[in-house]
């Protein structure tokens, strides 16, 4: 213990102690290198962990493939057969085009405003980087990105929700992240495309308001024009509006948008992309606006859109496309010029058509909602109001409240509504909800489609006046009794059990006895006219008049449950009941789109084509993605259908026949032209039907009110060959005469195959034209006496 040594022996006598040393200076030099290691470390390493978002913190980053690939939203595009655009699908706008159609001025405004060294920069201007943060530490907003950031930052939606991480959700870290992946992006597609591309890239890519996406769509929207056309001081608008395309929008904000035009025409100035004086010019014009905006769904209002998109929403669904991005271009079978020609021959008919309507229960003094007897239905409006979509609106609203309700439906304002008087279409008037009812209801509507038989492409399709006013599709969506035009599916059952277009049966009175619920039943259908010829008819001769006396015997020779089987082999495809009228139309409602579908299988060697309205799809460049081919099943036989094509030529060809007033359409008739049809009337004249055939084309035509209860008469106003036989006479006139179509006269294809059973044999000779009408109709009540459990049948009209 002696030896030990004290660990701080005090200082020896006189003998100044030493200050002990200060490591602090070293330590602190120390921790500076490694926090400086640190960042540079981070540094280097931090653009690595933002694109590969380690541990999810950062969000997604455009991968190679997208890089490579940048998918654009970009509008699919509806074509006619014929080449025509007539609409579009979108949820962004945008209709991408080359650079060299787009004017240099718009392309020299835009780097001028938004990138003034775009040319010297790889992505990003580092100049313009620290004068954008020093802008901000004064409190002023600048910003720095440059031309190939902000094409990033729209192209992968950089900012959007599904590209953050976990630190997107710290506030200024959030932008940080952000920006740096507009940087890294940037600099990617500097690397991989040349300028122009980018140029090219983002011009199509921003947004310029007005839901116009990319150059093209901002052209049109706001000056009606296409990019290579744009003026000088229109190019500096749309250069303009980019910055703020809401608060810029020359339509709603206009002064706005000529201070921020003014702007980049100084800055255009500034760059000498134009002489100082000219700068000056442009300066002083106002903004001059075509506006325009397109809809989500664009294009001309036309009945066949709702079955297109949803045919083509079908198909995107089950391949994985999306027809509102995808930049798609789906071609149609519809023929702009023979849907024109349909429409006029529609239109031009049903004016007239509606004048004498008025004329006829204007001189009777009641309106045109009627019950059996003729007389005027009461409470018909009130009624029908309740069933709108309007009145359930206003009695939720109005629950509870009887005389609020009646206020509102009989409140009175002005109202834009449909009118035959106008060549638009349209006129003002003031009226309340139940005025605009009654008004409407008083109007006959119409449908109308013409196919080719052979390949099943529809080429025009007219689903009622205009689609701006009426939205219900009288085509496909609508369904009526047939009357008449059904016959036709008994004599094919006939002929493809045994019968032959030669084969009689008497014109005489008849009872057609049957078992309903058990029970037996008698049914005793009459001819139009009340009359039997006691004619022992040919099977052509009769169906040729339509005469409903040899139509219903033989119907129940043949059997009404194999009609019903042989309507739909043929494209029926509604349900029907097998009831013994069933060949006079009251067995159930048909679309015109069906009967359509139905008589082209006659036509086309017994082969039922599938109706289609689209041909092909291709993607944005236009590479074909999928053909839609003619869809063909054996129906019928061969002879059988080609005999019903003849049977049906009888319409035309045998005296008395139902089709005799389209003699009157003389540009029909040259070069021994041949037209097959038949015509159609139901109960009570409330539709009449035409379904007219040529060489090349089937058309099925339907006339009615909108309720049952709304029609003619009389025959000689209501039957289908005095409402519906015009207008397909109309519109076949127009096809012939439009030479560019290419449809000719002529004779319809001899039998492809062997005609077995006897069909040439002579009728009874009689004036081509009758001056009584020829037409019978379904106008037994039947169908109504069963649903309600009454039996027998009264004589037809």
């Amino acid at each position: 213990m002696a030896n030990l040594k004290p660990r701080n022996p005090a200082p020896a006598a006189g003998v100044t102690p030493k200050a002990p040393r200060r490591r602090w200076p070293l330590r602190v030099i120390s921790w500076a290198w490694v926090l400086f290691g640190l960042v540079i470390t981070l540094f280097l390493v931090y653009p690595f962990l933002v694109s590969t978002n380690f541990m999810f913190l950062f969000g997604k980053s455009p991968s190679l493939s997208d890089l490579e690939n940048p998918k654009v939203e970009q509008a699919s595009e509806l074509y006619t057969s014929d080449g025509v655009l007539i609409g579009k699908y979108f949820r962004e706008n945008r209709s991408p085009v080359a650079l060299n159609q787009m004017s240099p001025v718009l392309i020299k405004a835009l780097i001028a405003t938004e990138d003034v060294r775009y040319y010297e920069h790889s992505g990003i201007d580092l100049a313009a980087v620290v004068g954008g943060a020093v802008s901000s530490l004064r409190g002023e907003k600048r910003g720095g990105s440059t031309i190939t950031q902000q094409l990033a930052k729209n192209l992968y939606k950089i900012r959007r929700q599904q590209s953050r991480g976990g630190l997107g959700y710290i506030p200024v870290v959030s932008t940080i992240v952000s920006k740096t992946k507009e940087w890294l992006t940037a600099v990617d597609l500097e690397q991989r495309y040349t300028k122009e591309e980018i140029l090219r890239m983002y011009l199509n890519t921003v947004e310029y308001g007005s839901s116009a996406f990319g150059i093209k769509v901002a052209a049109k929207t706001f000056f009606n024009t296409s990019p290579d056309s744009l003026k000088p001081e229109e190019a500096a608008m749309l250069v303009g509006v980019l910055n703020n395309p809401t608060a810029f929008n020359p339509k709603f904000h206009p002064a706005a948008a000529l201070r921020r035009r003014n702007v980049v025409l100084d800055r255009m100035g500034q760059s000498n992309v134009l002489p100082a004086a000219e700068i000056a010019a442009l300066k002083a014009k106002p903004i001059v606006l075509d506006y325009h905006v397109e809809r989500h769904i664009d294009g001309p209002d036309t009945y066949f859109r709702s079955a297109i998109s949803q045919f083509v929403g079908n198909w995107c669904d089950s391949t994985g496309h999306d027809m509102y991005r995808d930049g798609l271009k789906i071609y149609l079978t519809i023929d702009s010029r023979m849907q024109a020609h349909a429409e006029e021959a529609l239109h031009e008919r049903m004016k007239t058509l509606q004048r004498q309507f008025d004329n006829f229960w204007r001189n009777r003094g009641k309106n045109p909602w009627v019950d059996d007897e003729g007389n005027e239905i009461p409470d018909f409006i009130a009624t029908q109001m309740k069933r709108t979509q309007s009145y359930k609106t206003l009695a939720n609203r109005y629950k509870n409240q009887p005389a609020r309700l009646d206020s509102a439906l009989n409140a009175k304002r002005p109202m834009k509504v449909f009118t035959w008087k106008k060549d638009d279409g349209d006129t003002t008037l003031v009226m309340s909800p139940l005025d605009s009812l009654a008004y409407y209801k008083h109007f006959l509507r119409a449908g109308m489609m013409t196919m080719d038989p052979f390949t099943g492409q529809i080429k025009a399709w007219v689903g009622g006046l205009d689609y701006r006013f009426f939205q219900y599709d009288h085509v496909k969506q609508g369904k009526r009794q047939a009357g008449s035009t059904f016959k036709p599916f008994v004599y094919l059952t006939a002929l493809d059990n045994g019968y032959a277009p030669c084969d009689r049966i008497r014109d005489e009175r008849v009872t057609i006895n049957y078992v309903e619920n058990g029970q037996p039943m008698e049914w005793k259908p009459d001819n139009v006219t009340r009359e039997y010829t006691g004619i022992n008819m040919t099977l052509r001769h009769a169906m040729a008049r339509s005469v409903n006396s040899v139509t219903a015997q033989l119907t129940e020779k043949v059997g009404w449950e194999n009609v019903a089987k042989y309507a739909h082999k043929v494209g029926i495809t509604s349900p029907l009941l097998p009831v013994p009228s069933i060949g006079l139309g009251s067995a159930g409602d048909v679309s015109v789109y069906e009967m359509v579908d139905a008589y082209s299988t006659f036509m086309n060697t017994g082969f039922r084509s599938e109706p289609r309205l689209v041909t092909r799809i291709e993607d944005r460049n236009g590479n074909v993605i999928k053909q839609f081919d003619p869809v063909q099943k054996r129906a019928i036989p061969a002879e059988t259908a080609w005999l019903m094509t003849y049977m049906l030529r009888g319409g035309m060809e045998e005296p008395g026949g139902t089709s005799q007033a389209l003699w009157d359409f003389q540009d029909l008739w040259r070069k021994n032209n041949q037209i097959g049809g038949k015509t159609g009337t139901t109960s009570n004249y409330s539709d009449g039907w035409y379904m007219g055939m040529t060489k090349d084309l089937m058309t099925g035509v339907w006339v009615g009110g909108e309720d049952r209860s709304i029609h003619f008469v009389g025959s000689q106003q209501g039957e289908g060959g005095r409402t519906a036989l015009p207008i397909f006479g109309k519109f076949m006139e127009k096809v012939y005469r439009d030479k560019e179509l290419g449809y000719t006269y002529g004779q319809f294809p001899k039998a492809s195959v062997k005609i077995a059973k006897k069909y040439n044999c002579v009728s009874p000779s009689e004036p081509r034209r009758r001056s009584e009408a020829v037409d019978t109709i379904a106008a037994d009540n039947l169908l109504e006496r069963m649903n309600s459990g009454v039996g027998g049948v009264p004589d037809s009209l």
